[in-house]
């Protein structure tokens, strides 16, 4: 059973910090491609950033420049490093093993991430 967890939301000030973990466990995880996206009320979920199974980043334009995206292999786990917050960021985000090319995708619960002004 593929298990993803994540952690690290909360509610932060506008220009603050916050880091989001992802631990996944079920599967190869070295593996796979993952990705961060996040959903705002009433909007589409969205793809925030994304690594590749050889470390290759792509990330919003939204977010270019204040978010980072990493993975710890050894330890099952991707992060995302959120820098320089907006309360336009303020979202739900979803971790998300991104299987495609091989038929299948998996998802976490989801971490809510709040900015205040």
């Amino acid at each position: 059973q593929v298990q993803l967890v994540e952690s690290g939301g909360g509610l932060v000030q506008a220009g603050g910090s916050l880091r989001l973990s992802c631990v996944v466990s079920g599967l190869a995880f070295s593996g796979n491609a993952m990705g961060w996206y996040r959903q705002a009320p009433g909007n589409l979920r969205e793809l925030v950033a994304h690594i590749t199974s050889s470390g290759t980043t792509t990330y919003a334009d939204s977010v270019k420049g204040r978010f980072t995206i990493s993975r710890d292999n050894d330890k099952n786990t991707v992060y995302l490093q959120m820098n320089s917050l907006k309360r336009e960021d303020t979202a739900g985000y979803y971790c998300n093993v991104d299987g495609r090319s091989r038929g299948y995708m998996y998802w976490g619960q989801g971490t809510q991430v709040t900015v205040s002004s």
